[in-house]
């Protein structure tokens, strides 16, 4: 499906006047500028992104009523449960949770769902559990925020809990002792985006400062967690920008340098056990699709013991489980797609179906979300992909940008058993037989709110740029320093308008295109992944119009090459 490409008006005088104060070139001046980036402390806080940029975890509504209920649960050395999720995000916030408990002096365990057998989100029958054994505080990570009726029946039993959480709450708050949330609507946090673990940290951060540390202890320690904050921030697909930024932006760095036997093994197992820091590309698709494939496949608990294993063995073991689960969910997920795509090639999609619900009996519902952003990609509306058995349907929905997921599923309560998530995913589950009501009112809803320009793909061009200025100079090595690049910060897109398609494109593994366009004698050998189909687009010599994002390249900095690559995101004939 072809793009339509948003260039911003040039504001020449806001970029010049930002690149003379921080003295940069232009072009990255004029990027930021059309990020909306134009104030040169923010700019400058942007591209050098600090620890002591950390917001302080107080402003965090509830956390001084969280940290003296922890502290006291300590010192009386009380029986703490840490309640998390099964994917990356929740795995790592019990990870990072339970050892600052237990640097501060106390003893925590966990429960973490089974996604097939329990499904998301908390569970009376493990309040129930936990009560027998003699719990007496419950602390919830990346969960919980909407999981009234069970802190309801915690404190029933004489369990405090304390929930951390970032998805969006209810009207109705949980009836916590605590509730940490930035999204909650009495809170004046400044960054709204941190991820579960993120928020984690946060009470890591304020429990940790209690103890009496000498400053550079205190910063070392938390810097650590960074590593593992990082790569949970980069797989939960947050903004890559404010906190989570600087969340990122240390933590892939720490992963040059790693002791944690279990971070060792998936690093190896994922081929960046290099010396040098990952790109969050990496983390992306390299180490978060194998730590994810615990919690979609199997059980999730395995990823925690990887991470809290002291016997280097015993996690390479682990890291090779999750590392073969990665390849049985990439297996069945390939499966899934091949099926639903069938079935779409059946029922063509028009303007008026203006989100999708597909549903089939025994679609394994740990990889329906993977499916579903495929989908969207292919046909940019909101999609669910739900997986049916035993008369339930089970599965998860991701969104287009101009659409709020959870506020349509928050129009049509009455369909679900349960429900959540955020703008760009949600996660639902209901009765089968509803599932041809539930398509029908999500296609009502989403078409009063969307148009058919909403589902043609909409390119952002950040700046318009000539080869010359891109090929000379310190321009490229600048626009580098705006990664990590991620959700909320996208590698920079540029344009080149009336270039020359030096030669025929050549293709490569049937996929692939190899093009080369010259402008004023210049050159650029862009990557065009998966452009074949395309290659009528490449008239040779014609003038073109060319889009790109300019990104991370070290596999060709281990070739001797240069250290970025530009990678083809569409072309046109020359406006």
């Amino acid at each position: 499906m072809r793009s339509r490409w948003l260039i911003p008006a040039a504001d020449s005088g806001a970029a010049n006047a930002l690149a003379e104060s921080l003295s940069i070139q232009p072009l990255t001046a004029t990027v930021l500028v059309n990020r909306g980036i134009s104030d040169p402390n923010a700019a400058r806080r942007f591209l050098t992104p600090d620890l002591g940029h950390l917001w302080d975890p107080a402003l965090l509504t509830g956390m001084g009523d969280a940290v003296r209920r922890v502290k006291t649960a300590i010192q009386c050395q009380e029986k703490i449960l840490i309640y998390g999720d099964y994917d990356v995000d929740g795995t790592v916030s019990v990870v990072i949770l339970k050892k600052a408990i237990e640097m501060a002096g106390g003893v925590a365990n966990f429960h973490v769902p089974h996604r097939l057998r329990d499904g998301y989100g908390m569970r009376t029958d493990v309040i129930e559990r936990a009560a027998a054994m003699g719990v007496r505080l419950i602390i919830s990570v990346d969960t919980g925020i909407r999981a009234s009726a069970v802190v309801e029946a915690a404190r029933e039993r004489g369990i405090d809990v304390i929930v951390t959480d970032h998805h969006l709450p209810e009207a109705q708050l949980p009836p916590a002792l605590a509730v940490l949330n930035p999204n909650r609507r009495d809170c004046a946090y400044p960054d709204k985006n941190l991820c579960g673990a993120g928020v984690a940290f946060k009470l890591v951060q304020a429990l940790l400062a209690t103890l009496g540390w000498p400053a550079d202890k205190l910063a070392r320690v938390l810097k650590s967690f960074l590593k593992l904050v990082a790569i949970a921030t980069v797989a939960d697909v947050v903004p890559l920008v404010g906190e989570n930024r600087v969340i990122v932006k240390h933590g892939l760095e720490g992963l040059q340098q790693v002791k944690n036997p279990g971070l060792r093994a998936i690093l190896e197992l994922s081929g960046l056990l290099t010396g040098r820091p990952p790109s969050a590309r990496q983390v992306a698709f390299q180490i978060a699709p194998r730590i994810n494939a615990a919690g979609r496949m199997d059980d999730a608990q395995n990823v925690i013991h990887m991470f809290l294993t002291d016997d280097p063995g015993r996690a390479r073991e682990l890291a090779s489980q999750l590392h073969s689960l990665n390849q049985e969910r990439r297996d069945t997920e390939a499966e899934i797609v091949k099926l639903v795509l069938e079935e779409c090639a059946n029922v063509p999609v028009t303007d008026d179906q203006s989100a999708l619900v597909f549903s089939g009996v025994n679609w394994h519902r740990g990889v329906v979300g993977i499916v579903a952003s495929r989908l969207v990609e292919r046909f940019c509306r909101p999609v669910f992909v739900l997986g049916e058995e035993d008369g339930q349907a089970q599965g998860s929905g991701r969104g287009i940008p101009p659409f709020h997921l959870l506020d349509a599923l928050e129009s049509m309560p009455d369909l679900f058993t349960r429900f959540g998530g955020h703008r760009q995913a949600a996660g639902v589950s209901l009765a089968a037989e509803l599932v041809p009501e539930f398509r029908r009112r999500l296609n009502a809803y989403a078409g009063e709110r969307l148009t058919p320009a909403d589902f043609q793909p909409q390119l952002q061009v950040d700046a318009v740029v000539g080869l010359r200025e891109l090929t000379t100079g310190p321009a490229v090595e600048e626009l580098l320093a705006m990664a990590p690049f991620g959700f909320g910060n996208p590698p920079p897109v540029l344009a080149i308008l009336g270039a020359e398609l030096a030669s025929a494109p050549v293709v490569m593994k049937e996929k692939h295109l190899r093009v080369h366009f010259r402008q004023n004698g210049r050159s650029l050998f862009p990557k065009a992944w998966n452009f074949a189909g395309r290659a009528a687009d490449f008239p040779i010599h014609a003038p073109l119009d060319a889009a790109f994002s300019v990104e991370e390249d070290t596999y060709g900095a281990d070739r001797g090459f240069a250290n970025w690559a530009a990678v083809l995101r569409d072309v046109r004939p020359a406006t």
